[in-house]
């Protein structure tokens, strides 16, 4: 018998002064039996990052929402979808192979990877030659410490609170706070 996925509820505040975005959002996360709380923890920062393209790109029209992730390799583990359908951002957590990119950025306006393990830089240094070429894709480092800081604020039912600034993202529950600059690879 398949194990099933667990399921989280997030009560996320946004707010992205960055961009000039500050919204509430309530989500369901379902956690594949395989996923850890870090590697959830950093779709839903990479949802949070994203939220303000729900406005800048499809003018409030559009659904920001996770995908089947580890369920259906074929399905960001993050996307925003137009209103008519039309796959505007398509982000995958981890370490994807060059092959999954090049089918994401077939099918995407936009590509972005957020690698967050401690070995992300060994990944990064065999594929990032590979894809030169893929002009739609962004790669974003999310530094190990903060993503295992994350992976301990996990809940099965959690307030939180993300703050965007000058480039900084601030993680913030009742179980404390996490601050990290992603660095941009690509």
């Amino acid at each position: 018998m398949a194990l099933k996925s667990t399921v989280f509820k997030a009560q996320l505040q946004i707010a992205d002064i960055d961009n000039t975005y500050y919204a509430d959002h309530a989500l369901t996360i379902a956690r594949h039996p395989s996923e850890t709380d870090e590697r959830m923890m950093i779709r839903l920062v990479a949802l949070s990052v994203n939220a303000y393209q729900l406005q800048s790109v499809c003018h409030g029209d559009g659904v920001l929402a996770f995908g089947a992730g580890l369920s259906d390799p074929d399905d960001p583990d993050v996307s925003l979808t137009d209103f008519t359908g039309r796959k505007r951002l398509w982000i995958e957590v981890g370490q994807p192979d060059e092959k999954a990119l090049q089918r994401a950025c077939s099918k995407a306006d936009s590509v972005m990877v957020y690698a967050f393990s401690s070995s992300a830089e060994i990944w990064w240094r065999g594929i990032e030659n590979k894809l030169h070429k893929q002009h739609k894709l962004r790669v974003v480092r999310i530094p190990h410490q903060a993503s295992m800081a994350m992976a301990d604020m996990a809940e099965r039912s959690m307030q939180l609170q993300v703050t965007i600034q000058e480039s900084g993202v601030t993680l913030s529950s009742n179980r404390g706070s996490v601050h990290f600059e992603p660095a941009v690879w690509m």
